[in-house]
């Protein structure tokens, strides 16, 4: 029997189970040997791209709905290390080493969070729990003491996590008159990466929305009413959500070989890690390469197809089916502005190629289909 494991129950992760499972079937004889596990410390695939919305409830598929079907075994575990001379990967608990013939490294990211004094009070929508933790706050302002700072939701960062969290807070707060809302972004330029065609329509929409923003400066320190900022003025704020750049899984510290800034491993073309043999790493865990000589961005539109490609050459690596290459679409990006807009860019250079209500749909489609198994 060989065994293909799957390190980690996200995207990449999901995706890879498929890919692994359509090459298992098609290679007939030689497949029915090769068993698949997907190893993942919960029951869910999040849709953390979603997380920015509200009722994160409905924001999760259930792992035995989509792996059942297809056989592939889950293990409900978090892998801690991986033994590569020993070819097993070791994992949190009780439960014992899991061997591997081939392995798809494929366990994610995590938001960057900041060492300021007052750190703990901030809030996050990265994981499930936090963007639960948040919607709750969102619900309760009420009920929090009567301080300046009561009804003022401070988005730190402004990225594509930081703008389109902020595109909701308005139908959020609308309970709550007076309500404020203030983006701080460390460029001097408002939402940098969104490129100069869409920024003056984020900035449009946010105008029409009231939301302010602080741009130039950085938080020093919150004490869970009060934020710092570096520019030396402070912002009263009950509330305050963090969304800061990613980095990936630490687990990627346990393979050799090269890796960027952001702690993602170099991949070849075929995802292979050249420095571990029969390692293929996809997701947020890679740096692999996509076109225009530009390396993938941490994001569901490249952990998608870089799973399937990871999944389909384990199990191809085995049973002699033709291995894949990692070409990918074309860059783009969809970005939510709120209930009814949203902006679409295309290219690295961020061409504005759909804006309002036509992007809005776009992007519905995206959120409720696209990113789904």
């Amino acid at each position: 029997m060989s065994r293909i494991v799957i390190a980690g129950g996200g995207f990449a992760g999901v995706w890879a189970a498929k890919a692994a499972a359509r090459i298992r079937r098609q290679a007939g004889r030689a497949g029915e040997d090769v068993e698949i596990t997907l190893i993942a410390p919960g029951e869910d695939l999040v849709i953390r791209p979603r997380l920015y919305e509200a009722g994160p409830e409905r924001m999760r598929v259930p792992l035995d709905g989509v792996l059942a079907p297809i056989g592939v075994r889950r293990l409900r575990a978090e892998v801690t290390d991986v033994d590569l001379p020993g070819r097993r990967v070791l994992l949190a608990g009780p439960a014992g080493p899991v061997p591997f013939d081939r392995l798809v490294l494929a366990t994610g990211s995590r938001v960057r969070k900041p060492a300021l004094p007052g750190a703990g009070a901030l809030h996050y929508i990265d994981t499930l729990d936090e963007a639960h933790a948040l919607d709750r706050r969102l619900r309760s302002l009420a009920g929090l003491p009567d301080t300046p700072g009561r009804f003022t939701v401070v988005v730190v960062g402004s990225g594509l996590a930081g703008v389109e969290l902020a595109g909701t807070l308005p139908e959020r707060l609308a309970a709550y008159p007076g309500a404020r809302i203030v983006l701080v972004e460390r460029a001097q330029l408002p939402a940098p990466g969104l490129g100069d065609e869409a920024r003056p329509l984020v900035l449009d929409a946010f105008a029409r929305s009231g939301a302010e923003w602080r741009t130039g400066c950085s938080p020093l320190s919150y004490d869970g009413t009060t934020l710092g900022l570096s520019d030396g003025t402070r912002l009263e704020a009950a509330t305050v959500v963090w969304t800061g750049g990613l980095t990936a899984s630490p687990l990627t510290a346990r393979f050799p070989g090269p890796r960027d800034g952001l702690g993602r491993l170099l991949v070849d073309e075929q995802l292979r890690l050249p420095e571990a043999e029969g390692v293929f790493a996809a997701g947020d865990t890679a740096a692999a390469a996509v076109e225009d000589g530009r390396t993938a961005t941490q994001s569901c539109q490249y952990a998608i197809p870089s799973g399937a490609t990871a999944g389909h050459n384990a199990v191809a690596d085995l049973t002699g089916e033709p291995v894949a290459v990692f070409r990918p679409d074309p860059y783009v990006t969809c970005v939510d502005l709120g209930p009814s807009e949203a902006v679409l860019t295309t290219g690295w250079d961020r061409s504005l190629a759909r804006s309002g209500a036509d992007a809005k749909a776009l992007k519905q489609h995206i959120n409720t289909r696209l990113i789904y198994p």
